[in-house]
């Protein structure tokens, strides 16, 4: 059921227009619109000491690093802007801190993944990241042959900081782009030359990274199909393993940096639909291929390899190629997927900070998945992944029957398999070529929590308010 996954997708507009409205990105089933207070620094505390015994289970780990030098305007991540690189010091004994904690419960295990996110991660000096380094290999066990990687602001780092890097074992790197056009980045506050991009991915080629991405926004302000596509061919021309195509979502009652771009300066959804239809065929001619979302990887990738042979796997992180296993998240706001549980820590850094300071877990809301969330979580994570969904196999995993369990799922898919986007039958689901671009769609018929909500706001019974989605497309 995964050769669907092979084929080029087909860009269908009726389609998009009908069914592509907003949706979650499933980095996490239930996704964290559905986390609460139930599950806090004791849950979580009880997750960890059951790791205790999963040793030969894999495990990654994700650091978050909230600091920017300035704020750029489109972004909707947890940041904090200081020129104060000072502000790194606390933060890392923080961390540190909280490795201490976690280690207590879980002894020490092997680690597989390592991820840096941001912020900006690269706003620490080297003696900082080093130093938080050091300390992760003090404290876990790191495979020789693991994937670890961190993202990098070309504007705060040269070819002898990204050497420097890899010296400290990071292997991929990922590279914050957005737009090449000089006046998308004056209306965004991100100035960043074309030659510095360059020079960074030959420099991560030299000195033998593994995997190089590139970051790249459509839907900005200023931003114009012509205009795009020289973005898109400066980008191929780089010749990047992976690119990662987002479509801003301006949001400005929630994100405050986005109040300051204006919405008569955004692409009509004519020019968006434009770009991304642009850049897809741009990306396919060059020898990219289409993943899921939107992340895109040459054939020769570890990515492309891995959903070929039927192991692409999906976390908070995005696409890997190896099952990370569970994931503990450090620092400020980090999501940790640890056994049945998600535990999100502080997203404000002075409690994330009082908490270590009592030495205790950060963690303020979660989840507690149920046998019902494991078996939409595996099924969805197949479709995110592989465009199929095997019923057998999943009954293999799971120990259920699924196509009894998951009955409402596939009344859900009517309409899209009327449309030509999905075929359903006895062996499973497949998502054809023309409903790619609405993968997200698909997995909203399994998600039982969105349908759960819908029925309480038919009946007005919903107090949630809902939740703040991305477009399918």
């Amino acid at each position: 059921m995964t050769a669907a996954s092979r084929e080029p997708l087909v860009i269908d507009a009726e389609l998009l227009e009908r069914f592509g409205g907003r949706g979650p990105r499933y980095t996490s089933y239930p996704t964290a619109d559905r986390f609460d207070e139930r599950v806090d620094a004791q849950r979580y505390a009880r997750a960890l000491a059951e790791r205790a015994d999963r040793r030969d289970e894999s495990l990654g780990l994700y650091v978050h690093i909230p600091f920017c030098r300035s704020i750029c305007y489109y972004c909707a991540c947890n940041k904090i802007g200081t020129k104060h690189v000072e502000q790194s010091t606390p933060y890392v004994d923080a961390v540190q801190r909280e490795v201490s904690l976690i280690t207590a419960l879980t002894g020490r295990q092997p680690v597989r993944h390592l991820h840096f996110g941001g912020g900006t991660p690269t706003f620490m000096p080297d003696a900082e990241i080093g130093r938080l380094i050091d300390s992760l290999h003090a404290s876990f066990d790191f495979a020789d042959d693991g994937e670890y990687s961190i993202e990098v602001d070309p504007r705060t780092v040269g070819p002898q900081r990204l050497r420097a890097l890899r010296d400290m074992g990071m292997n991929r790197v990922s590279l914050g782009v957005q737009d090449f056009d000089p006046v998308v980045q004056a209306a965004v506050n991100r100035i960043q030359s074309y030659e510095q991009t360059v020079e960074l991915i030959d420099t991560a080629r030299a000195c033998g990274y593994r995997s190089i991405n590139v970051d790249l926004i459509y839907g900005l302000p200023k931003q114009n199909p012509e205009r795009f596509r020289e973005t898109l061919r400066k980008t191929i021309a780089a010749a990047p393993d992976r690119i990662a195509l987002y479509h801003y979502a301006h949001l400005p009652a929630l994100f405050k940096p986005q109040r300051r771009i204006a919405e008569a300066d955004l692409p009509s959804s004519e020019d968006k639909a434009r770009m991304f239809e642009t850049a897809v065929g741009m990306f396919e001619s060059a020898g990219y291929l289409h993943l899921g979302l939107d992340h895109f990887a040459r054939e020769d990738d570890e990515l492309a390899i891995a959903q070929r042979e039927g192991r692409l796997h999906r976390n908070f992180q995005g696409y890997c190629s190896h099952d990370a296993g569970d994931l503990i998240a450090l620092g400020v706001s980090g999501i940790s997927s640890v056994g049945d549980v998600y535990a999100q820590n502080d997203k404000v850094l002075d409690g994330y900070y009082r908490r270590i300071e009592r030495d205790e877990l950060p963690v303020v809301r979660g989840i507690a998945l149920d046998a019902d969330d494991f078996v939409r979580r595996d099924a969805i994570q197949s479709l995110m992944c592989d465009f199929a969904l095997d019923w057998d196999a999943l009954d293999a995993r799971c120990g259920i029957d699924s196509r009894t369990w998951l009955v409402d799922s596939r009344a859900a898919l009517a309409p899209l398999v009327e449309a030509g986007a999905v075929r359903v039958d006895e062996r499973g689901v497949e998502v054809l070529p023309r409903g790619r671009l609405l993968v997200r769609a698909v997995a909203m018929a399994f998600d039982r929590h969105l349908a759960e909500q819908a029925a309480r706001a038919a009946s007005g019974t919903d107090t949630t308010g809902g939740a703040s989605y991305s477009r399918i497309a």
